[in-house]
């Protein structure tokens, strides 16, 4: 007898945090019966058991009266990747915020420059994650994502070297990995297992900081 309940988990077409029930399996998404629930309680402005039980029975008639289609997001929850991406970030803000600082107080100018950083995540969702990764660390800001090339282009305050230009490269790269293994699929996270694409031979724009 197949069971009238059925989890994303349990069944790997459901979309991610998703349920199945019923015998014309309607798909309920509980991120969203969760978000419609606190939308509820937050209406009445009490915290109460009735408040989350009623919000709950409300939000589930409302899915089911208004389905939505069908959409994978491609987002995928990884505890121990999530945590090397954290932990990571971190790290990097705190070096770089060092790095900044004492680039202000240093008299000796230093040239900036945008680069364009190739990627391997081809998803729009591991784009902007990782856009939004490396926007994030002091020293560095994307100013461009071109979606149809997977190119991120970035914002650079030390540019005085060709070494420079292949650290923050890296950087990117690095965070593009961790990006990739803490909220990817499957498939993105062994698209970024392979080597860094080759960087364009053309230089990088240049300016003064």
């Amino acid at each position: 007898m197949k069971s009238r309940l059925t989890l994303s988990y349990r069944n790997k077409e459901l979309p991610p945090f998703s349920c199945e029930f019923g015998e014309r399996r309607h798909v309920i998404d509980l991120p969203l019966i969760a978000w419609l629930t606190l939308i509820w309680v937050l209406l009445w402005s009490t915290l109460s058991w009735a408040n989350v039980i009623t919000g709950v029975v409300v939000s589930v008639a409302v899915c089911l009266a208004f389905p939505l289609p069908k959409v994978d997001l491609g987002l995928r929850l990884h505890p121990w990747g999530i945590l090397c991406l954290v932990t990571y970030l971190l790290y990097d803000m705190y070096t770089s915020g060092i790095r900044v600082t004492r680039q202000i107080f240093d008299r000796q100018a230093h040239e900036a420059a945008v680069i364009g950083i190739p990627l391997r995540c081809r998803s729009d969702l591991m784009l902007a994650a990782t856009a939004v990764a490396v926007s994030n660390v002091p020293g560095g800001s994307v100013v461009e994502v071109r979606r149809a090339t997977a190119t991120v282009f970035m914002h650079v305050l030390d540019a005085d070297s060709p070494a420079a230009l292949d650290a923050a490269r890296r950087s990117v790269w690095r965070m593009e990995e961790l990006t990739v293994r803490a909220f990817g699929t499957r498939e993105e996270i062994a698209r970024v297992g392979q080597p860094p694409p080759d960087t364009p031979r053309s230089g990088p724009e240049r300016g003064s900081a």
